[in-house]
């Protein structure tokens, strides 16, 4: 395979964490494995962490960053979150001012924009005018109206606000202006692939952009849930906010329990729906089979993963799923609904895809407790999920995912490829 040069434009881009920064991370090591020369511009505050990270890991010779953020005087209002999006679009400008620049000298073969990767935020380096890939984009998941039946007010206002910027973005001349300088538009979930406009419809695909790292895969034998044990422990794990869903998923163990299914559930994280959930909970008489636990150490996560027997995670819109894939890793089963990110990643074989089409919210719970209770009942399904679970992440390492792009047949490749041959026949001629 040839090796190409490809300047990467990752906003969020560290080792050693989660979300977008870990994304940004991660593309920039798998791209560089694959044995292209690999520049990426990520912010200044971002330094810290990679110098740290290379130091305690080393790092490809073929890997370099460049490391740009806008003056002091334009930083301070972006603490907190009034100011971020007009900070990220002025860091985009600038990002691409300092990519033309470094452009000229290196002469690079393709540009990937990859943090942060959502569909309603332009970036600006496709004007570099060689190959442009974008994505893996997500953001334009929705929850369905009737789905919010048991949101907050304040949750119901939110989400309506966002189905209004995205609806209004789509009007940005600058994001057309991104989408038709793109070579190739990787969109994360099929409701963002349909939320791009017809006419670029024809260079979109749908690929997600998360991965895990193979060795982190379980290998051992991990207990599963057998007849003698009549308990089935469920488990939560992510920010407590409207939308990820557990107001469906509290109400679908209240339904278990009142069926007489003995089940328990964890609820690991922190965040604004805490005290509603609390009252739910209390609202539904389930205190006793619901425990409650602040975040914890990732290690610790890992470990704790592997003393459940499923995760439920009935997230609304969430456009990548990291949670579940971590879960599956371990050995979980997850049970989720048609949603977002999440129902690209499980399948019958590993867990439960709760379908959610033309159904309102109390059907919907009705098929969560569904899901949960024909696991709880049946130990052999249990361990035939679990067995999927494992396979089913072992498809989803860092290699095969960025292989997908920059690999031999990947669409970013390929793009490269086409350019650099079109290019010697021009200077052939």
């Amino acid at each position: 395979m040839q090796a190409i040069k490809i300047l990467m434009s990752a906003y969020a881009c560290e080792p050693g964490k989660g979300s977008e920064p870990g994304v940004g991370w991660r593309w920039a090591i798998e791209t560089a494995a694959l044995n292209h020369e690999v520049w990426v511009i990520t912010r200044a505050n971002n330094r810290a962490g990679i110098v740290a990270g290379v130091a305690q890991h080393g790092k490809p010779k073929n890997l370099h960053f460049i490391y740009y953020d806008l003056p002091a005087w334009a930083r301070w209002w972006k603490r907190g979150r009034q100011g971020v999006h007009l900070y990220y679009l002025l860091w985009q400008l600038g990002a691409y001012r300092c990519a033309r620049k470094l452009h000229m000298v290196e002469k690079f073969d393709a540009v990937h924009h990859i943090t942060f990767g959502v569909t309603r935020h332009p970036s600006f380096m496709g004007r570099l005018g060689i190959p442009f890939i974008v994505g893996p984009l997500g953001g334009a998941e929705r929850a369905p109206i009737v789905l919010r039946k048991y949101y907050s007010l304040s949750g119901k206002v939110k989400d309506l606000l966002r189905d209004g910027v995205n609806a209004m973005s789509k009007l940005d001349p600058w994001l057309h202006q991104m989408y038709t300088q793109a070579s190739v538009i990787l969109l994360k979930t099929p409701q963002s692939l349909t939320w791009i406009p017809a006419k670029y419809q024809h260079k979109a695909s749908c690929m997600l952009e998360i991965g895990i790292d193979q060795r982190n895969v379980v290998i051992k034998e991990i207990g599963v849930l057998t007849k003698r044990q009549q308990t089935l422990n469920v488990l939560y794990v992510g920010r407590f906010i409207y939308w990820k869903g557990m107001d469906l998923g509290l109400r679908a163990v209240a339904k278990m329990r009142a069926n007489g299914i003995t089940v328990r559930i964890t609820m690991i994280g922190q965040g604004p729906a805490h005290a509603d959930w609390r009252s739910l909970v209390a609202q539904l008489k389930i205190g006793y089979c619901v425990n409650w636990i602040p975040w914890m150490k990732q290690q610790d996560l890992l470990d704790a993963y592997q003393t459940f027997d499923l995760l439920l995670f009935p997230s609304m819109h969430d456009s990548s799923g990291n949670v579940a894939l971590e879960a599956m890793a371990s050995g979980l089963p997850v049970v989720c609904l048609d949603l977002g990110g999440p129902a690209q990643i499980v399948n019958n074989h590993c867990g439960r895809v709760v379908n959610v089409k033309g159904l309102n919210a109390d059907q919907v719970i009705d098929g969560l407790a569904t899901s949960l209770t024909e696991i709880a009942k049946s130990p052999d399904l249990a361990k035939q999920l679990r067995t999927g679970a494992l396979a089913r992440a072992s498809t989803f390492s860092w290699q095969s995912v960025v292989g997908q792009v920059w690999g031999q047949h990947g669409d970013g490749y390929q793009a490269a490829i086409k350019s650099i041959a079109k290019d010697s026949d021009y200077v052939s001629a």
